[in-house]
């Protein structure tokens, strides 16, 4: 475990990401002095300039003067301008998995991880210690509705973090507590095979200290628990006969969802939840179960759940004018995209719903390409832009073009570029009806253009 120049000057190249950015705000709070570069501007390099961080947009050697340590983004590469530059000046240079165990020292860890469903749980999670008094630390993969930030450093000992699977990110901690909210195959740019990036989840649950919470619905993280030992395991679920904290008569309101939550046999009571869509009854279970663990009674937790409203781009309702909704939701994986159309199409009954899409990353299109075909089944109407790159060049003949023609749905249909999709939409939407973008890339700019073009007609 690599550790921190105490009070020391941390840069960070790639601060604008949602991970780095919310590791920066807490050594901010914890006395460091930080500076970072991204390539462009972006809300969260915006506000910690605003908390008190010097921020470069741009790349070049002269930004790390001054610099006790670098943290780097994964997709920089040993000849970025910034990371030689340190090399050669000796200067140590960090990923966040060699990191973030000093940073969390003394603390009891809650971590969530799963290929999805992972930063609303964490929210979740974050949400009712801090409803119920708990004040914890925390870094989401998004910005919390509680508290408008995506990490901060609180005074209690609790620690809650989203533990991504990128990069073996999640290797570098050591919860007290881990929910699990599924397994499945994603990042075949890191995980060539379902098995490699399975055993990377193995290799997380073996850290575990305490509990591992997993979901017993999901078939991947049923397996690990059933392939782990020496690890406390606890289950959650709806369908599933291996589900010890199971919701039971759920009923699906005009917002959200209310259900009763069993604990074996033992009815514990009624959750009242404010956001959409199946997976999410799913989601607050895994984070009950987190809190309950943690000290935090049924009731005392519930009533703090019915409060939480999301986070940033998870079905985050971004404007309505004229009887049509936007929304821009994170989801980029089949199983996501399937859960947010089924979310939209309960939320808003009898509108049509108009799914865009913005592939992310050749390597998962081509991975996951059958997949995607068949997930738009609850979207009346879909729009696939060109595919988000990323940290990726193009593959022959994976295109959002190709994938499109591959589809059986009734329409769909590519578009060349962002400002067309804002065009076609504003052409053909009709009333009432909700836009729902997916994007893990640029694609929010879709739904902006639109609200603001057909605010001006």
């Amino acid at each position: 475990m690599a550790s921190l120049p105490k009070n020391g000057h941390i840069h960070f190249v790639g601060i604008g990401g949602v991970g780095l950015s919310a590791i920066a705000r807490i050594l901010l709070a914890q006395g460091y002095t930080v500076s970072g570069s991204d390539r462009a501007e972006s809300v969260y390099t915006a506000a910690l300039a605003r908390d008190g961080a010097m921020i470069h947009i741009g790349h070049e050697a002269g930004h790390i003067a001054g610099a006790d340590a670098l943290i780097i983004t994964a997709a920089a590469s040993a000849d970025h301008v910034e990371v030689a530059a340190a090399r050669a000046a000796g200067v140590p240079v960090y990923q966040r998995a060699d990191i973030i165990a000093s940073i969390m020292a003394d603390k009891q860890v809650i971590a969530v991880a799963g290929t999805h469903g992972k930063t609303t749980t964490t929210a979740m999670v974050t949400h009712m210690l801090i409803t119920t008094g708990r004040d914890p630390s925390y870094i989401i993969g998004g910005t919390l509705s509680t508290t408008g930030v995506n990490g901060a450093a609180g005074k209690s000992g609790w620690f809650v973090i989203e533990a991504d699977e990128y990069a073996n990110m999640f290797h570098g901690l050591r919860p007290d507590i881990a929910i699990v909210t599924n397994v499945e195959w994603d990042h075949p740019d890191f995980f060539p095979t379902e098995g490699d990036l399975f055993r990377s989840f193995s290799h997380f649950a073996g850290l575990v200290r305490g509990t591992m919470i997993a979901c017993a619905d999901d078939p991947g993280a049923l397996r690990l628990g059933e392939t782990i030992s020496d690890v406390e395991k606890a289950y959650y679920g709806i369908d599933s006969p291996a589900a010890r904290l199971r919701a039971v008569e759920i009923e699906r309101g005009t917002t959200g969802y209310r259900f009763g939550v069993m604990d074996s046999q033992t009815r514990l009571g009624t959750v009242q939840l404010a956001i959409p869509g199946r997976h999410n009854v799913l989601n607050a279970l895994g984070a009950l179960n987190a809190v309950m663990l943690a000290g935090v009674g049924f009731d005392e937790a519930a009533r703090a759940l019915e409060s939480f409203a999301g986070t940033g781009r998870r079905f985050d309702v971004r404007g309505e004018i004229g009887s049509v909704t936007v929304i821009d939701d994170y989801a980029h994986h089949p199983t996501a995209i399937r859960a947010t159309l089924e979310a939209a199409r309960g939320r808003f009954p009898g509108q049509a719903v108009w799914a865009v899409w913005q592939p992310h990353t050749f390597s998962r299109t081509r991975a996951l390409w059958r997949e995607y075909a068949a997930a738009f089944a609850d979207a009346d109407h879909v729009l696939v832009t060109p595919i988000y790159a990323a940290r990726e060049q193009p593959v022959e003949g994976v295109t959002a073009e190709r994938l499109v023609s591959e589809m059986s749905h009734a329409d769909a249909r590519s578009v060349p570029n962002l400002d067309a999709a804002a065009d076609l939409l504003l052409a053909e939407v009709e009333a009432p009806a909700v836009i729902v973008i997916m994007s893990a890339g640029d694609a929010p700019k879709i739904g902006e253009a639109y609200l603001y073009r057909k605010a001006m007609q």
